[in-house]
């Protein structure tokens, strides 16, 4: 599974590239912030949700420290799905947040 560090990952953002970013937490977690540009789908969702996504497009997820956004990456990159887990989710995470 390939994996991408809270720094990287905002370094991405300051340079302007297009990221897809999935927080996977729930929604009660992501009311007091998210990367800015995150989309939220629960990871209960994510095998629901999955339709609205597109495979030619790599996504970042991310959840509270990892493990869920693990778990995933792992169903997502087993239905052929372009996906980068983000190390230590918003605990490591000391960019800007949206709420």
């Amino acid at each position: 599974m390939k994996s991408i560090t809270t720094q990287e990952l905002q370094s991405l953002l300051e340079q302007g590239k297009e990221v897809n970013i999935i927080d996977v937490r729930e929604t009660a977690e992501v009311a007091s912030g998210k990367i800015p540009g995150a989309v939220n789908i629960p990871l209960g969702l994510v095998e629901f949700k999955m339709n609205e996504l597109d495979k030619s497009k790599e996504y970042y997820i991310n959840c509270r420290s990892g493990g869920r956004s693990s778990s995933a990456c792992q169903f997502l990159d087993n239905q052929g799905f372009n996906v980068t887990n983000v190390e230590g989710g918003m605990m490591a995470w000391e960019g800007d947040v949206e709420g």
